[in-house]
């Protein structure tokens, strides 16, 4: 079990009040698929992916990256339990998707990188330091079927 101090909460929680979902997610998504492009695999079905333009403009790289950041809002609902909250989602992109596992830490990089953006000199190293120890427990409880 992970412990939060309140002000790793309190951070986390502000974060995630303060974003758009449907930009900040799309921008990540995009930020991962256009940096690393091998990461695109898993995104047949989306139509254009050719270029950075593509991509980024892509409606269906934007939504799907809403939904991202709408299961890291059930995390940050549920931080004293992230593992179970993360249990059916886990066992679909192990199991169904074939995801690989590296690319969640990947995703994270690019968000945190995104919202690193929008708050400017705000993301100080300690909130980086609990935003990015909230993204790594939610990669770890994403990888846990793959164990």
């Amino acid at each position: 079990m992970v412990e939060w101090t309140e002000f790793e909460r309190s951070t986390i929680q502000s974060i995630f009040s303060k974003l758009d979902y449907d930009v900040a997610g799309g921008k990540a998504l995009a930020r991962c698929l256009v940096v690393y492009p091998w990461t695109q695999r898993y995104f047949g079905s989306f139509g254009n992916l050719y270029n950075a333009t593509a991509i980024m403009g892509n409606p269906k790289v934007a939504a799907h990256g809403k939904v991202v950041l709408q299961g890291l809002d059930r995390a940050v609902k549920n931080m004293d339990n992230i593992k179970a909250t993360y249990a059916e989602l886990s066992v679909l992109h192990s199991e169904k998707l074939h995801v690989d596992p590296d690319n969640f830490k990947l995703l994270a990089d690019c968000l945190t990188i995104v919202v690193a953006a929008q708050m400017g000199a705000a993301f100080t190293a300690e909130v980086q330091a609990a935003f990015q120890k909230f993204l790594a427990v939610a990669v770890s409880s994403l990888c846990r079927q793959y164990h």
